[in-house]
């Protein structure tokens, strides 16, 4: 059994930023990441995502980010930088690491995982969400005799050239599949169960703090968290107006069954299919918590900041207001300055 100060859980953007700040404290800590190299949820992006499309990333603290090639692929230059991050400030990750469960052992947090136990007075978790794709169920589901397949198992167009595909979701990461995969595919259809909202014009400072302030809302609240794009909408820039116009992102509402052939309205429509890529996100990766019944009625967990309103010896960093590059920096930070700050308060007292 290892005895620290501190366990970071996840050493993607948010736990790396974590890290830094302890180690700058000098808080005897550990990062435990379940990837087998440095890189986060980067590791596993499509390899057709080029830096180009990325949505901006936000340079970690202490290290510039220099911006590579446009058509350098996401999944190799975002692991780059992060594997010369932790090597610059020689952060003390451990990898790969499953971490099973958290449990409460009076005075400490037990971290009971796959290359043992770590025992420690406090604990920020940053494992954010790709481990856990979301598949929505509808009836006839099973009996599809195409593929189906989730954005997390999404390789590039090739897979789809010569067929008809469904894309079901009204995400950034929907649009961005169905763009590429359209000039390839034999037909191709979108399905959302909202209409999606076209944002126009810059994402300002003004505007990313109004957008925090909806999320930080209803986390603080013990609300799920809602997803990025309920609040921001998609962004509507030269590439995805010609979609528009091309009739690539003409939205179609939520089909009520799926055929073993595809898949049917209500009214009776049908689109047969050959493939469904179900581009419906990714939920919170917190089922090591469990242990500790932080939920609440509200189907969340309540935060204030990243401090878990129930036990303040944890921090979520990557979650709700702080899912985001620029959000997970500054929330790494202020974890850190809390967590710190209450740790010593319970050593003096």
């Amino acid at each position: 059994m290892d005895v620290t100060d501190v366990v970071v859980i996840g050493a993607g953007q948010a736990g790396l930023s974590a890290s830094y700040f302890l180690q700058r404290r000098g808080v005897d800590h550990v990062v435990l990441d379940a990837n087998p190299a440095p890189g986060g949820a980067w590791l596993h992006r499509w390899p057709s995502l080029r830096m180009r499309t990325v949505h901006g990333i936000h340079e970690l603290p202490g290290m510039p980010f220099e911006q590579p090639s446009p058509d350098e692929r996401a999944n190799e230059a975002i692991p780059s930088y992060f594997a010369r991050y932790e090597q610059l400030f020689d952060l003390p990750v451990v990898r790969p690491v499953d971490v099973a469960s958290v449990v409460d052992d009076g005075a400490s947090l037990k971290v009971e995982t796959s290359a043992g136990v770590w025992t420690a007075r406090g604990l920020i978790n940053a494992t954010g969400t790709w481990r856990r794709p979301f598949w929505p169920y509808y009836p006839g589901q099973e009996s599809f005799a195409g593929r189906q397949l989730h954005t997390a198992d999404y390789q590039g167009p090739s897979d789809f050239a010569g067929k008809r595909v469904v894309v079901v979701g009204g995400g950034a990461s929907a649009t961005q599949l169905l763009m590429e995969i359209a000039p390839v595919a034999a037909a191709t259809r979108w399905v959302t169960r909202h209409e999606p909202v076209w944002r126009e014009g810059p994402f300002t400072e003004d505007y990313g703090r109004w957008v925090v302030g909806m999320v930080e809302e209803r986390v603080r609240a013990g609300l799920i968290p809602r997803s990025v794009v309920s609040v921001t909408g998609l962004s509507l820039n030269d590439e995805t107006r010609a979609a528009r116009e091309a009739g690539v992102l003409e939205r179609w509402p939520m089909f009520s069954e799926v055929t073993p052939s595809g898949v049917v309205w209500a009214s009776g429509e049908r689109f047969d299919a050959d493939v469904i890529l179900w581009a419906t996100g990714f939920r919170h990766d917190l089922e090591h918590l469990a242990p500790l019944r932080l939920r609440g009625a509200g189907g969340g967990i309540q935060v204030e900041g990243t401090r878990v309103v129930s036990d303040p010896r944890i921090h979520l960093v990557g979650y709700g207001p702080s899912a985001s590059t620029i959000g997970a920096n500054r929330a790494g930070r202020a974890a850190v300055r809390e967590l710190v700050g209450y740790l010593d308060g319970v050593k003096v007292g």
